[in-house]
């Protein structure tokens, strides 16, 4: 959860679309949330809501770096962002 004010994403049709638009350079296995209690209100995404833009564009630049078609497999780009996370201490 996080705890900042955070925008619903049913009220704003320019955070659907940046929302949207993010989620489609993701690869498929990210489409269902990994935490069985997740909520669109939960979470690192949720608190980019308020600056709809800036969701997309910090979103997509991790879409990007997490493509299929790149010389990583799939356990290489998880270590890494897993890696990221724990050295920045975050809990996403």
């Amino acid at each position: 959860m996080t705890w900042i004010r955070v925008a619903p994403f049913d009220d704003d049709e320019a955070l659907q679309r940046a929302r949207a638009a993010q989620q489609a350079l993701y690869p498929p296995e990210y489409a269902q949330p990994t935490h069985p209690h997740h909520t669109p209100a939960d979470g690192i995404v949720a608190s980019h809501s308020l600056i709809p833009e800036a969701l997309h564009h910090s979103f997509a630049a991790f879409g990007a770096l997490m493509s299929p078609d790149l010389p990583l497999t799939r356990r290489q780009h998880e270590m890494l962002t897993t890696v990221v996370s724990a050295t920045n201490r975050c809990q996403y």
